[in-house]
């Protein structure tokens, strides 16, 4: 009986933020949740260690030919995501086939196209997690993580962190009936970013925090256009008329890292250049007009009227190149 207490004052005493009981049950809840509702595959958590490291440590604790999945998480926070060949294997042998064999497959390294198949089950995993810990205190660390992107190889990965202290989840698994096992790690940092769940002890005012998300969430669903101009170029009403497939028009003063970002009015509102993110193109803003230094609106210049002549000139047209 004795032993009893003390086992219940010490777990009292373990600070939740340290993920106990919180993101240890909840990581084994969502992974197992995740694999069944994507794929209908049987996933089982073995054994589930919480820890912290450092950066320095972070690329030591990847298994060999592990894929490694960056995650995008709030405040500009990354994490890491690190799947072990066998379970890779699984998880792309379960989506195109339909089950698992008995014998397990080669180890080899992953690609994109890999990363590609298991992105969805990691974002489930990772929503299933946030679920799970509403209302406990790890959610300021765990939660608001989503899948971002592959990285082919594990070196650069200090490179693309920052240097601060990770908690690490490490989760010893068994995938379907065949019994094979494999490691699923993920790792966060430690110093929470997400907000802070509501509880009922709180005294900031639970009504007015519901009131402020639900406000936010409608003003978020509005639909802004924004246009982002390459280019422009001005042709008379004729030779815009007469353009033919195929035909190509110069466009001097274009180019990719001066791309114009503007209202549908022609209202310059930043400067960015054209890159791409996870497969699809994308803007990167370089500068972004103020109130008290705006940019003068890109839209169409006003020219002034020519002299009368004995011929009425031909009408000009402007032509936008956008992305």
């Amino acid at each position: 009986m004795t032993d009893v207490i003390r086992r219940k004052i010490d777990r009292a005493r373990q600070p939740q933020v340290d993920g106990a009981p919180g993101a240890d049950r909840g990581w084994r809840l969502a992974l197992a949740r995740a694999a069944r509702d994507a794929m209908g595959l049987d996933l089982a958590v073995q054994k589930l260690t919480v820890t912290r490291c450092s950066l320095a440590e972070v690329a030591e604790i990847a298994p060999d030919r592990s894929l490694v999945a960056l995650l995008d998480g709030p405040a500009a926070g990354i994490g890491v995501v690190l799947l072990s060949p066998s379970v890779t294997a699984a998880l792309i042998e379960m989506q195109a086939m339909g089950r698992l064999s008995t014998q397990v497959p080669a180890a080899r390294k992953p690609t994109r196209v890999d990363a590609a198949m298991v992105a969805g089950v990691i974002d489930r995993a990772l929503i299933g997690l946030e679920e799970c810990l509403m209302e406990e205190a790890d959610l300021t660390w765990a939660g608001g993580f989503r899948y971002g992107s592959f990285l082919d190889d594990i070196r650069p990965l200090p490179l693309l962190l920052e240097e601060e202290v990770y908690r690490v989840l490490s989760a010893d698994v068994i995938l379907g009936s065949a019994g094979r096992d494999g490691q699923i790690i993920l790792i966060l940092p430690a110093n929470g970013r997400a907000e802070r769940p509501v509880t009922e002890g709180d005294d900031t005012g639970e009504d007015a925090q519901h009131f402020s998300r639900a406000l936010a969430l409608q003003v978020l669903q509005a639909d802004c256009r924004l246009d982002g101009v390459i280019g422009r170029v001005r042709l008379p009403l004729g030779r815009i008329m007469a353009l033919q497939i195929g035909e190509v028009l110069d466009m001097p003063l274009a180019g990719l890292d001066m791309i114009s970002l503007e209202t549908p009015q022609g209202r310059g509102l930043a400067r960015a250049r054209l890159g791409q993110n996870r497969g699809m193109r994308a803007l990167k803003l370089t500068e972004v007009e103020t109130s008290r230094n705006q940019a003068p609106a890109t839209g169409p210049v006003s020219i002034p009227r020519p002299p009368p002549v004995a011929a009425i000139p031909e009408p000009e047209q402007e032509l936008r190149a956008t992305g």
